[in-house]
């Protein structure tokens, strides 16, 4: 009876609106309720837009007319691919996916005729696209290329020097996969008669081994080459295979083999060029190669200190021989530039205090790009013509934008939303004007649950910067009552956590607990000009960590703040963040936890951590003076760690955190772990609900 009683009492307390505590799964639920467009792709004509919802690939007109399934599934897919004359479907099939590293792996391939079945036609391979011309399929398997002709089914294999930690042709290797961002390195010429290629020579990269313990009675190793900072990269030749003829060619890429050399790509006039980028990746230049042999610098950028790592759209070429470029190293802001491969720099397109994010598209008629130009904290999209003047703001409202935009930007889709609003879905003409609402989650969301407001604010640390944050509350807030506070936070060069957009995790259940979140984006991160961003170079971690702690002192003075239950959280670059601030905060901190912390930057690789140190031959005070490792001793007795990673982490090692944690018992120090055996750094998808789940049970356990 006892029991019974105490049960419906708390009912009753529920409904009269006591706080109802969040679990990780209530959070999920809410996220999973703000829904997209699963695998939405723009057609090659322009006119159509194709989703992959499971059960098929179908087939929108962007205005007008009715949808049309193009291929029924009876597996999923993870990923699929139109042929350029929208004939035929490339589906990569789901079920027999392998992963190599991150975000690359093989899987069989399936082609279909549009409207018919699909049947396999590859197994076990990776990073298969169309020809231009719609005939033929390029692929790699066993590090080699091949091509395969769909008219007849035959296969020419274009490389056979392909060998597992020593020679890679056609896709990347760990390094340039995890941080130029891409697995496929070949292209066809526009006329379909030829094929460029990366190969990549491995072969005295340093060998890094983790150990794998499932699936088997005896652990096994799992070998790949890793090049951490300082050491030899990967020597990088650039071919070109003669389709017809079935011979390839080496392109000169330069007499230093210590360099990045990336993105082989084709001019509408059927040009090759290819990017190339130093050691020190201070120096960033576009080699184009003539038709007779020659070769031409059509781009070149310098700067003391870095050179933003360049992607694909870095460079667009508009026509033959226009193409713009994003830099920021001209006007201290990343703005568009209008260039020549003949005349060098035309004109600027953008200018101001602010910076662009990215372009969307670009033709031979005007730019369209995505800007911070209204706040840093936003993005919306804009157009400007190739003559220059006037900007034209294209979205409105206050939030965040993501532009798809359709083949030519006749149409384009945009997904808003704001730190309060859940993803709004609209399609657009190429002029703005709205064609249809493709989805509007804000119905969905609230049912699902609620989440904490954000609140924006800026204050100046005692060095006189200003910073952005955000905080939130209880929703019984009571500002004469004070309340523990967890600082959430990744500080990465470049990035923002302080955004106005709509998103839902882990720490979004603390405030129904009773906890006040924080975040503050420090000195080192984006969209606020070069200066503010590439301060920290040659000292990763200094004057981040300098500026959490002053935003945790300022968090600590305010009245409804219990300046003895402050907390810090960071994954990755933000763990290494939250095991500084921890270790030099003396005692600020009662709670740290840090997942997949980088421990010392002599342990990660070359290309992302050289950009911002330099080499640790060249700077080795740079490594060592801001590493975790080095300050072991000075974690306080009040301040309760925990460390999380993945055992399979192939990208932040588990040594990161086995160093830690011999200097931290060296020093006679105690702390929680967590390991989680053979997950990687996102120990997604097996391990998402269990480790955030942890991290709102240690918080409200020890802070």
């Amino acid at each position: 009876m006892r029991k019974t009683f105490i049960i419906a009492a708390a009912a009753c307390l529920a409904v009269a609106g006591v706080r109802a505590q969040q679990s990780y799964g209530d959070i999920l639920r809410i996220r999973r309720a703000n829904t997209g467009l699963p695998g939405m792709k723009s057609s090659p004509d322009g006119m159509h837009y194709t989703v992959c919802d499971g059960k098929g690939i179908r087939s929108i007109p962007y205005e007008g007319g009715e949808a049309s399934t193009l291929l029924e599934l009876d597996r999923p897919a993870a990923d699929y691919e139109i042929s350029p004359d929208g004939r035929r479907i490339l589906v990569t099939d789901a079920g027999t996916r392998k992963p190599i590293y991150r975000h690359s792996y093989t899987s069989d391939v399936y082609l279909a005729e549009s409207g018919g079945k699909a049947r396999r036609i590859l197994e076990g391979v990776r990073d298969a696209s169309f020809s231009p011309d719609g005939e033929k399929i390029c692929y790699s398997s066993g590090n080699d290329l091949y091509l395969y002709d769909i008219a007849d089914g035959s296969t020419v294999r274009i490389t056979d020097d392909g060998e597992w930690n020593a020679v890679i042709n056609g896709t990347s290797d760990w390094v340039y996969e995890e941080e130029y961002g891409f697995t496929r390195a070949y292209s066809f010429s526009p006329d379909s008669s030829e094929i460029a290629f990366l190969r990549f020579d491995e072969s005295m990269v340093p060998t890094f081994e983790m150990m794998l313990y499932g699936g088997t009675l005896h652990n096994r190793a799992y070998s790949f080459k890793y090049p951490k900072a300082g050491d030899r990269n990967s020597t990088v030749e650039l071919w070109v295979y003669d389709i017809a003829g079935g011979k390839s060619r080496k392109v000169d890429v330069g007499d230093n083999p210590d360099q990045y050399i990336f993105n082989p790509a084709w001019t509408p006039a059927g040009e090759l060029y290819f990017y190339r980028v130093n050691r020190l990746q201070n120096r960033f230049e576009v080699v184009l190669c003539r038709r007779d042999g020659s070769q031409r610098t059509i781009y070149d950028e310098s700067s003391a200190r870095y050179v933003d790592r360049p992607s694909s759209n870095t460079v667009i070429f508009v026509d033959g021989r226009r193409f713009v470029v994003t830099e920021e190293t001209t006007a201290g802001w990343r703005h568009i530039y209008l260039h020549d491969t003949e005349r060098g720099r035309i004109r600027a397109l953008t200018s101001g205090d602010w910076d662009v994010a990215s372009v969307v598209a670009a033709d031979s008629r005007e730019v369209h790009y995505m800007s911070s130009e209204r706040s840093p904290l936003r993005r919306d999209l804009y157009r400007v013509s190739l003559k220059g003047g006037k900007r034209i703001r294209m979205t409105q409202g206050d939030g965040y934008n993501r532009i798809v935009p359709s083949e030519g930007m006749k149409y384009y889709v945009r997904t808003f939303s704001n730190s309060s609003t859940p993803n709004i879905i609209t399609l657009h003409r190429r002029d703005g004007s709205i064609v249809d609402t493709l989805a509007d989650n804000r119905k969905a969301v609230a049912a699902a649950g609620k989440l904490p407001e954000r609140k924006f604010s800026q204050f100046v640390t005692e060095r006189g910067d200003t910073l952005n944050c955000y905080m939130q509350f209880p929703e019984d807030f009571d500002p004469s009552k004070r309340y523990p506070v967890l600082i959430t936070q990744y500080s990465g060069p470049g990035s923002q956590s302080v955004l106005d957009r709509w998103s839902a995790d882990w720490e979004d259940a603390l405030p129904s607990h009773g906890y006040i979140v924080a975040c503050c984006d420090g000195r080192g991160t984006g969209m606020r000009g070069e200066e503010f961003k590439k301060c920290t170079y040659g000292e990763l971690g200094r004057a981040e960590c300098e500026d959490q702690i002053s935003f945790a002192r300022h968090l600590a003075r305010q009245e409804y703040v219990d300046p003895e239950r402050i907390g810090i959280y960071g994954w990755s670059y933000g763990g290494f963040m939250a095991l500084n601030c921890a270790l030099h905060g003396e005692g600020l901190f009662r709670m740290a936890i840090a997942v997949a912390p980088v421990t010392s930057w002599r342990y990660y690789d070359t290309i992302y951590t050289e950009i911002y140190n330099g080499l640790p031959q060249d700077n080795p005070s740079g490594y060592d003076d801001n590493s975790p490792l080095q300050h072991a001793e000075k974690l306080s007795p009040r301040t309760k760690l925990l460390i999380m990673h993945g055992s399979a982490d192939d990208n932040v090692h588990l040594q990161n955190t086995m160093e830690m944690c011999r200097r931290l018992n060296a020093a006679g120090k105690s702390y929680d772990m967590m390991i989680y055996p053979d997950q990687n750094h996102s120990m997604m998808p097996s391990c998402m609900s269990n480790i955030r789940q942890k991290m709102i049970d240690y918080t409200v356990g020890n802070l």
